[in-house]
């Protein structure tokens, strides 16, 4: 908890705030810019459409249809605004940190990606501002037959 000390994004960072933060620019934002934008189970296509839901299944009440969406911000501006509001926690290493790309995650309980492979060259880390998340990390393929799954929940407040 102490590496949020001095974080604002726990506080302001809803769907209304990326909605706010992005309506104005989603024209600019495209794949071509390198973005990706990752619906899961949804009929989303595009960002642009997850803002456009109603409000009550953005705020998932009761009787709304669940959702759960991801996507890499890859626009500058917007980048600028987000870490405003967070800071690579103190305890990792300055290549920790990919400088050009946030990715954000955000939907109902349950609806998020059952499987994900990164296969990353440094470290890479994880803020979990509301919520929780269950993540089981299998092993990598050289020690799979020597090796069980590590799993662990990450409460709201925790970086992992």
């Amino acid at each position: 908890m102490d590496a949020m000390g001095n974080w604002t994004a726990q506080h302001k960072f809803s769907y209304q705030f990326f909605k706010g933060l992005y309506e104005r620019k989603l024209e600019h934002w495209s794949l071509k810019l390198g973005c990706q934008f990752f619906p899961y189970d949804t009929e989303f296509t595009h960002l642009r459409e997850v803002f456009n839901m109603s409000e009550d299944r953005a705020l998932m009440l009761d009787g709304t249809k669940p959702w759960y969406i991801g996507w890499s911000n890859c626009d500058e501006r917007i980048a600028r605004v987000l870490r405003q509001h967070y800071g690579r926690p103190y305890f990792l290493p300055t290549t920790a940190e990919n400088k050009k790309v946030d990715w954000i995650f955000m939907g109902s309980p349950g609806y998020g990606a059952h499987m994900h492979v990164d296969n990353v060259e440094h470290p890479s880390w994880q803020a979990q501002l509301k919520g929780r998340k269950k993540w089981v990390l299998q092993p990598p393929p050289e020690c799979y037959y020597h090796c069980g799954p590590l799993e662990v929940t990450v409460e709201q407040g925790e970086i992992s």
